[in-house]
């Protein structure tokens, strides 16, 4: 299986201080098909750091490694240490427009240099021939906002030998608009991440940016190569329960058994010296739009940043989810017996 056959055509974004292992080991129990993304990884981080950044879970398989970055040489090294440990692809991030990384030298501010994002590439596959080499990036940068401006980006990178694009499809601003306003405030524009993948049919282009449902994600389909989901996975995750069946295989879970799983993976996880909350964070929007879902996050959010273990916590969450169910299953019947 590789990352780019017909089963992997779903990935879940890259995003800063969500995507860690934790939170990639719970969305693995939800979808065993999509692929899941690290958060970005600075070189200088893997090469200088005293962490160590490159540690997944072997369970997350198939899971990319997202790094920032725009020296070749480290490029290089950091896509070799990833590939001893076990990664088959990393992929360079072209498209993150804070402040900070943009001080670096790396993020959506490389898409004005596509000649040096082309030498990361080159340097990249020549250091680790078999690991894939991707690109996620916005459609421009600040007034820089065309078709061609886009092209003009790509085709240097893809002639480095780069063949898989994530298009996130917005604009970048640089100047003038936080992190946070450009992950809104610049318009969607579909249509021309639609027209990359006709302009380059060989090129696998998968598609983000404000996707939030199953039908979005078929509609997509229809037109690219594969859809990335960002904020909608991580804040509704059991949204990830019908990913594998869009693809074709169908995947039973049982969130009583996702719970028991997590609370063994937090376990182990505080036996290690970890605190339960690492975990339970990613675990608040479980319930999203169901009966319960307030009291679960409550409950998770007033006891989990305080808690020495798992169980009682997320056990008492889940006794508010099956309460409001009963409730709500009580109404509803009641209210069917009225309308009769």
């Amino acid at each position: 299986m590789t990352y780019y056959d017909a089963d992997n055509l779903i990935s879940i974004a890259p995003m800063l201080d969500w995507t860690d292992r934790h939170c990639r080991y719970f969305h693995r129990l939800l979808t065993q098909k999509s692929v899941l993304y690290t958060e970005m990884v600075t070189t200088g981080a893997i090469i200088h750091g005293k962490m160590d950044f490159l540690q997944f879970n072997p369970e997350e398989q198939p899971v990319v490694l997202q790094l920032g970055g725009s020296d070749p040489a480290a490029m290089a090294e950091c896509t070799v240490r990833a590939a001893e440990r076990g990664y088959q692809e990393v992929n360079i991030n072209v498209g993150c427009p804070s402040d900070r990384v943009q001080n670096g030298s790396f993020g959506a501010c490389l898409m004005a240099e596509p000649q040096t994002v082309a030498a990361c590439v080159k340097a990249m596959r020549e250091a680790a021939p078999n690991t894939i080499v991707s690109v996620k990036t916005r459609l421009g940068i600040d007034e820089h906002d065309s078709d061609e401006y886009l092209q003009a980006f790509m085709e240097p990178v893809m002639d480095a030998g780069c063949q898989h694009f994530t298009l996130h499809a917005r604009n970048a601003w640089l100047k003038g608009l936080s992190p946070k306003q450009n992950r809104d405030v610049p318009p969607l524009r579909y249509d021309r991440v639609y027209r990359m993948k006709e302009r380059y049919p060989h090129l696998h282009v998968s598609i983000n940016g404000g996707i939030k449902s199953i039908a979005e994600m078929r509609e997509h389909l229809q037109y690219v190569d594969g859809v990335m989901i960002g904020r909608e996975a991580y804040q509704n995750p059991y949204l990830l329960t019908e990913f594998d069946d869009l693809l074709g295989h169908h995947h039973s879970v049982d969130v009583e058994s996702v719970i028991e799983t997590m609370i063994a993976y937090t376990d182990r996880h505080v036996e290690q010296g970890g605190r339960p909350w690492h975990v339970l964070r990613h675990m608040i929007g479980l319930f999203q739009g169901g009966p319960g879902a307030k009291k679960w996050r409550q409950v998770l959010s007033q006891l989990g940043p305080q808690a020495t273990a798992a169980r009682p916590v997320l056990e008492a969450a889940y006794h508010e989810v099956t309460s409001a169910r009963a409730l709500f299953a009580e109404k509803l019947a009641n209210f069917t017996t009225q309308a009769s």
